[in-house]
């Protein structure tokens, strides 16, 4: 790698800040999601107190006792509906789509009712409570998520009705002093467990309401079945509490049976009213105060904050997923039919009359390690034409320069100049290079003997002004190096074969690439503009009407970072560098060629964007997991990692490489995939921020130390090719046709 020379005094400002940014956003998304979870009752603490039995004769009063219990005293006391007056109760509301229908019919028979609603719903729809209070009907507190308050400790059971207060006091203005147990019915079903919540209730000051007829529409039950079982209680003149549901599910049955009800108890002289008022005691309902209401405007924004970020996720999720599932059939597709083009393209398409003298550029800066490997690999090449090797010692201070010129090799010149950077490194090698194609070589790759014969082939084809070879990781022995063997067989060299095809190519990458000086010279030479001085040059190619052409016979292989902090800093210059190609032209979208709109739109959603968010469908995979049922995520991702597998076996055997390596592709997702996002992120934000990075220098671990003989050589038609890797001498194997 080379370093950039910048004026003495001043160095780069990398952001470092971002990272709380990146945190507090972390936060925030996870609080969202809590809350969400918690609103929805799939999170919390549900581990019962400790059990107390209590006074079984006080247990004994309160089933035997009427449907309203006031526990704060020494002893409970109850209360009865007076005769003829019937309590609907409704519970688990309100509910968007049957609570107005509900209203609506309550205001046809000029009835009153009695709800006993959740505070998370209340957050959610304060449009509906506020009609409750003002068509005169009572509001009872039912819990904010329905949580059993048989099973879950007292510090829960506060919380639960303090939220719901809260939500409340924002909508309309009231708290309440009734509330109801969820999973309770009438006082005779009432335990030790649901006895321990009612002392907690009646500490805070509530009413604790049961019920007379439970009508358990929530099974669905025929109307005439729950008609008949409220009139039964009714039939003797009596008063009585009664239960139904105005939200959690089909709620018509519900609508009709009221409405048979309400009916038969007017003509029976039945009036149906609230319930403090059908046992004649004063409203419920108190006035909250500001601070109560502030407070509870501020959670039912949080909530309904919540509720739109997750919705806003799941379209995110399933958008990201169609496009990524998309986008990988279609790069098949086209990796298919390139494939097809390459095997017929013998015949047919522009050939050279004579071979043209090519000159072959390395720029080098501290390349010490494997700047022998590289440079006799060049001299090692069958190709029929001259060939000059021009080595460019950009201020290397490790000898590299020294190394190339005692080769004493046939057809090498070292150019040495003070450090300036690779695009200035470049620069001076075009300029002294004799012949009018260009092959480009990082000082840590080896070629094949094949591989400029290969690499220079297309440009036979007057309008082809660039060729991009193929690139392969050298040391791939652990499992690093394997996560980038894949990378670059699957990631980059499947989707060149679809630039191909698509007339887009973004990037001739600086480890192997064939150029034309004329279209070089028509770009504007090599810029210093971008960290991604190839990406830079690729594009300004495209946009000037030439044709950039992959060859996947052109191999090179190169030496990738061995440790997670150098792959680190290499991908971050990378990811920087080509957003800083992006936005610099950004003006091909409006241009006429399709260049600009297919390239760089194609960068953008899946270089940019979906990698930005993509940690979001790890932590919703998290959420998922841990808050849902398990299995529809497990089975996503299995299907997910099975379309990678089969998209990455198709582009091995392209490549003809081994499959077996498939076997990281699992652990993969859990570490390489999660640090090339946060890559992405740390670039966004420093092209956000505005600030200039560094050339990030990778150390080089000397892959390609080995002796001349054991520089990969050309193998009988291209079938079988010895193997580049760290360590002794390589061993041979056959490679796939």
């Amino acid at each position: 790698m080379r370093r950039r020379r910048r004026p003495a005094g001043r160095r780069p400002a990398e952001p470092r800040g971002h990272w709380f940014l990146v945190a507090i956003a972390a936060l925030l998304m996870t609080g969202a999601l809590l809350l969400n979870a918690y609103a929805h009752n799939v999170v919390g603490e549900t581990q019962p107190p400790p059990a107390d039995y209590g006074d079984s004769a006080e247990l004994e009063r309160i089933r035997s006792g009427g449907p309203l219990v006031n526990v704060s005293g020494a002893r409970p006391l109850s209360a009865r509906p007076k005769p003829r007056r019937v309590a609907l109760t409704f519970d688990d509301g309100p509910d968007p789509r049957w609570t107005p229908r509900l209203l609506d019919l309550l205001r046809e028979h000029h009835a009153k009712a009695t709800f006993f609603v959740l505070g998370a719903r209340v957050a959610e729809h304060p449009e509906l409570a506020r009609r409750l209070v003002a068509e005169g009907h009572e509001i009872g507190n039912h819990t904010y998520t329905h949580a059993d308050l048989a099973a879950v400790p007292a510090w829960r059971v506060r919380v639960e009705m303090s939220l719901t207060q809260k939500a409340l006091a924002a909508a309309a203005g009231i708290h309440t002093r009734l509330a109801r147990i969820p999973y309770s019915s009438g006082p005779g079903a009432v335990g030790y467990g649901q006895l321990t919540a009612m002392r907690l209730l009646g500490d805070e000051g509530y009413l604790v309401t049961f019920a007379d007829v439970d009508t358990q529409d929530w099974s669905r039950p025929p109307v005439d079945e729950m008609v008949l079982a409220s009139l039964a209680r009714t039939a003797e003149g009596e008063g009585a509490v009664i239960i139904f549901h105005d939200s959690g599910g089909d709620r018509a049955r519900t609508l009709a049976a009221v409405d048979r009800l309400l009916t038969r108890l007017e003509r029976n002289g039945y009036t149906a009213t609230t319930l403090t008022e059908a046992v004649g005691l004063p409203t419920a309902h108190t006035a909250a105060s500001p601070n109560e209401r502030v407070l509870g405007t501020v959670l039912g924004f949080a909530q309904r904050a919540s509720f739109a970020f997750v919705e806003a996720l799941g379209w995110f999720l399933a958008a990201a997923g169609v496009l990524t599932l998309l986008r990988l059939t279609l790069f098949v597709a086209l990796a298919w039919a390139h494939a097809r083009r390459t095997r017929r393209r013998s015949t047919g398409t522009p050939q050279w009359t004579a071979p043209p003298p090519v000159s072959v550029i390395v720029p080098a800066y501290n390349e010490a390690a494997g700047i022998e490997a590289t440079v006799r690999s060049l001299v090692a090449t069958d190709y029929p034409g001259p060939v000059e090797v021009v080595v460019v010692d950009d201020g290397s201070a490790d000898g590299t320069g020294r190394i190339a010129a005692s080769l004493g090799l046939p057809g090498v010149r070292v150019i040495r100049q003070p450090n300036a950077g690779k695009p200035a490194a470049l620069t001076t090698g075009i300029a002294h290079a004799a012949h009018d194609v260009l092959v480009m070589v990082d000082g840590d790759t080896v070629f094949e003997p094949p591989t400029i014969r290969n690499l220079v082939r297309p440009l036979a084809d007057p309008a082809v002004g660039a060729v991009s070879g193929n690139t392969k990781v050298g040391n791939r022995r652990g499992m690093i190096g394997r996560w980038q063997h894949i990378e670059y067989v699957v990631g980059f060299n499947l989707d060149r074969r679809a630039f191909d095809l698509l007339g887009c190519m973004a990037t001739v990458p600086g480890a192997i690439g064939a150029f034309r000086r004329e279209a070089v010279a028509s770009a504007g030479g090599v810029s210093a503009d971008t960290l991604a001085e190839d990406t830079d040059l690729t594009m300004a190619i495209c946009r000037g009407g030439w044709r950039v052409v992959y060859e996947e016979r052109a191999r090179a292989w190169t030496e990738a970072p061995a440790s997670l902090g150098q792959l680190w800093r290499q991908r971050y210059r990378w990811c920087y560098g080509t957003l800083q190609a992006i936005w610099k032209h950004r003006g091909a979208v409006v241009e006429r060629r399709p260049f600009g709109r297919r390239c760089l739109g194609y960068l953008t959603l899946f270089q940019v964007i979906l990698p930005l968010l993509a940690p979001v469908v790890d932590v919703m995979a998290l959420y998922g997991l841990f808050v849902g049922d398990p299995l529809p995520v497990v089975a996503v991702w299995a299907c997910f990692v099975a379309v990678q597998a089969l998209t990455g076996w198709y582009a091995l055997r392209l490549d003809g490489e081994r499959a077996s390596v498939l076997w990281v592709l699992p652990l993969q997702q859990f570490v390489y995939r999660q640090l090339m996002y946060l890559v992405v992120i740390q670039s966004v934000a420093t092209a956000v921020l505005g600030a200039r990075l560094r050339w990030h220098t990778v150390r080089r671990e000397g892959t390609f130390t080995l002796p001349a003989a054991s520089v990969p050589e050309p193998s009988l038609a291209g079938r079988r090719r010895r193997a580049v890797r760290g360590g002794n001498a390589p061993r041979r194997r056959r490679s796939r046709p």
